[in-house]
């Protein structure tokens, strides 16, 4: 109970005294007339009595009903009000000259106990009727929050039908893209496998004719051929990422480089590289494709080497994910660093974009320029993403991240005069 319905029970029960009170007086100062004692003692019961029971249980029956706290000052203050109003009826009447009426006391305590009890019954339809009108308020504002949610959810909806379009769009974009490749890789490598013989066999056959410019030209026809035979097999290469990779499964990447380096074992020679490797983890992937990964960025760090023996480091840095426990929701960070030509800051968002090279071929590189976008779409399909830091002339390191397993590899590292893992 909180003060206000105290308050109520208050003046009820200083009602009930009175309404004692009133029926002993009556029953003693009329003794001797038990009709009008009688008559007395009903009136003093109903008129003084009943108001204060009333208030009593009004006061004990709120706290049970869905009226709020908050409104029992309201029932309160409606209770004080009839009996203000009533007290000032009383004192007008007092004060006026031409009314010839004199009520007793008793008949004012009377009066103001009518008039509290018709304060009070006011005072309780009032909270009720706005305790219906809150309720009413509530419920419509939950319907429309129903409505909104129901509208959000249509949207959703229509959203989710949207995306799904998309996706079977894309699905076939990537069907007709990868018919597209076969056929590329198909029919136009036939072409240039016959143009290309036919500079040849027209070098070897009027090699004593064609003067040295002329032998040049045929040198770059070969060339331009051959290049564009690798930029086929990359597109190729590119495409199948996604519609032919394979199922995930625990892949050891100490393996996967060790594989790397066997088959680059001739460049690494040529070049006299220095390829050192920190443990690395085993991570959950396709490994033909993290295979592929390696070998770009590995023959990348030698082919940009600069004038000095290229020098590669491998390593792994492991990382929770935040709030996540220590063998949940882990990342490996692999990264390929090299002490190469580097690459200008302008460049390094663009050179994993497809056909776009490291240096410019009048350097003397001729990559296909699909290498490293390749790189950049198997990284995506495993979830994680790549990047490059490096400054000209400095190096460069390259990362990715990608899902750790159950388990890491305990493999020894792979570093300068180690047999590589087969």
């Amino acid at each position: 109970m909180n003060r206000w319905n105290r308050l109520l029970t208050a003046l009820g029960v200083l009602l009930l005294v009175a309404a004692g009170g009133s029926i002993l007086y009556s029953l003693f100062s009329n003794g001797g007339q038990p009709e009008v004692a009688l008559l007395e003692v009903f009136i003093d019961a109903v008129l003084i009595g009943f108001p204060g029971v009333a208030m009593v249980y009004t006061g004990l029956w709120l706290p049970t009903t869905t009226i709020s706290p908050e409104l029992y000052s309201r029932i309160a203050a409606w209770t004080g009000g009839g009996i203000a109003v009533m007290s000032l009826v009383i004192g007008l009447r007092e004060l006026h000259p031409g009314v010839d009426l004199d009520p007793t006391g008793g008949t004012h305590f009377i009066l103001l106990s009518i008039s509290s009890v018709t304060g009070l019954l006011v005072g309780v339809q009032d909270a009720r009727t706005r305790t219906q009108a809150k309720t009413l308020e509530e419920q419509n504002a939950e319907l429309r929050k129903k409505y909104e949610l129901e509208k959000q959810n249509e949207r959703l909806k229509r959203t989710e039908r949207r995306l799904e379009e998309a996706v079977s769009e894309l699905e076939t974009s990537n069907e007709r893209l990868e018919e597209f490749a076969y056929a590329v890789s198909h029919d136009l490598q036939e072409p240039l496998r016959m143009v290309t013989s036919y500079l040849e066999l027209l070098e070897r056959r009027y090699e004593d004719e064609l003067d040295e410019e002329g032998e040049e030209f045929v040198a770059f026809a070969v060339d331009g051929a051959e290049r564009m035979g690798s930029m086929i097999d990359g597109l190729l290469a590119y495409s199948r990422v996604q519609t032919q990779g394979n199922p995930f499964e625990p892949v050891d990447l100490n393996a996967v480089l060790g594989d790397v380096r066997t088959d680059l074992q001739f460049k690494i020679e040529e070049t006299d590289a220095d390829v050192t490797s920190e443990p690395l983890p085993t991570v959950r992937g396709d490994e033909s494709q993290l295979r592929q990964v390696f070998q770009n960025l590995l023959s990348n760090a030698i082919a940009y080497s600069g004038d000095e023996p290229p020098r590669i480091r491998v390593a792994a840095e492991r990382r929770a994910a935040p709030g996540a426990a220590e063998n949940d929701g882990a990342t490996w960070t692999i990264s390929v660093s090299d002490d190469g030509i580097g690459i200008d800051s302008d460049d390094q968002d663009r050179i994993f974009e497809i056909f776009q090279r490291l240096r410019a071929i009048d350097e003397g590189k001729t990559g296909s320029g699909i290498g490293l976008a390749v790189c950049k779409r198997v990284v995506e399909r495993h979830g994680g993403e790549i990047w490059v830091d490096s400054e000209p002339g400095e190096g460069s390191t390259f990362s990715f991240t990608l899902l750790d397993t159950d388990r890491a590899s305990t493999s020894r590292p792979i570093g300068d005069g180690a047999t590589p893992a087969q």
